[in-house]
């Protein structure tokens, strides 16, 4: 299990979980104050950590980026390079053993854009395409639209076949086209803000049709709200004309909001597994723990599970902040103040 920490110790713990209901700390690697690597991914033995600001100050000499490292010993992770850029750093990604499909701050462009890496030669990692909303690319001479919103930022891209799937905060989603990965193509694009107060955090690709349709699971996040509002919810969207996104459905955890009032952040919904079995999606829901969501017949996902978790010391209620599954059905529930619940259950047998 690679677990990234959102708040200090700050960087990133390898525990051995091969007996689970006894986990085995192995190692952690800390990274300096002001930073912080709170996403993880692993594939052909290789691990690689963001790095981005915690706040406003971030140690000199540090700087933004990702880490990448030789895990085909877990317990002794070795430091290959570090893939450098300006600014914040870098915020969430997805990597599939050869690319990575990133979210940096980029010298000359206002927020987070899209990029992807090549990391056939995980020592070398090469830029091999980029993407922003135009009008991020200040350097460039564009004219920013934004100067009475939020300004741009790319969330994180997640890859299927020769698509991105990219959420943009208070921007909404975007559809990519990277059949030609070094020149990403717009193919469309869906806001719900303002009318949603909430950012866009997950957009999330199912794999196979579900009631013949193409479908996406897309998360808004239960933080950064433009007013105040009612908890953050899912959005279940049609995919097949896929110029034309359409919301056939949402989610939220039944008796969450009863009348509209305003309810404070990291109440409802914060994002989806990127991995999972069938049509059950495991959801980190903030204070409501994990919910598993079926959404086999899309127009009316429906929950078929929970767990709630003990509040974090310290806390005064569960913030569940990421959740992932692994070959097993097991289920790993990551707090966003500290600690991770090991669930079994039997909506995956």
């Amino acid at each position: 299990m690679y677990v990234g920490h959102q708040r200090p110790t700050g960087g990133t713990t390898i525990v051995d979980v091969s007996d689970p209901a006894n986990p085995r700390h192995l190692v952690t690697i800390d990274i300096p104050a002001g930073w912080h690597s709170h996403k993880v991914r692993v594939a052909n033995g290789i691990m690689i950590v963001n790095h981005e600001k915690f706040g406003q100050a971030g140690a000199d000499g540090f700087g933004g980026g990702l880490a990448i490292y030789d895990v085909a010993r877990p317990s002794a992770p070795k430091l290959i390079t570090k893939w450098m850029t300006v600014g914040g750093g870098v915020h969430r990604f997805d990597f599939d053993g050869r690319y990575a499909y990133v979210s940096p701050t980029v010298e000359g462009y206002v927020g987070n854009i899209v990029m992807i890496l090549d990391l056939a030669n995980p020592a070398k990692p090469v830029e091999i395409g980029r993407w922003w909303i135009p009008g991020q690319w200040q350097a460039g001479g564009e004219e920013y639209p934004w100067a009475d919103w939020v300004a741009p930022r790319c969330h994180h891209p997640l890859r299927f076949g020769d698509r991105l799937y990219v959420s943009y905060w208070h921007h909404g989603l975007f559809i990519l086209d990277i059949a030609d990965m070094a020149r990403p193509r717009l193919v469309s694009q869906v806001n719900t803000s303002p009318t949603f107060p909430h950012p866009t955090h997950t957009c999330l690709r199912i794999p196979q049709k579900l009631r013949g349709r193409d479908i996406m699971v897309v998360a808004d996040e239960d933080v950064a709200k433009l007013w105040p509002s009612p908890p953050a919810f899912a959005w279940i969207y049609d995919i097949t004309n896929e110029q034309l996104p359409v919301s056939i459905a949402t989610y939220q955890v039944q008796g969450l909001d009863l009348d509209g009032s305003p309810q404070p952040a990291m109440t409802g919904c914060h994002q989806p597994s990127e991995r999972f079995y069938g049509s059950v999606i495991p959801f980190a829901w903030f204070a409501q723990g994990l919910r598993l969501v079926d959404i086999a017949d899309p127009f009316h996902p429906r929950e078929v599970g929970h767990y709630q978790p003990q509040a974090a010391p310290g806390a005064d209620r569960p913030s569940s902040n990421d959740v992932t599954v692994d070959e097993r059905g097991l289920i790993y529930l990551v707090d966003r103040v500290h600690g991770v619940d090991i669930i079994e259950t039997s909506v995956f047998g």
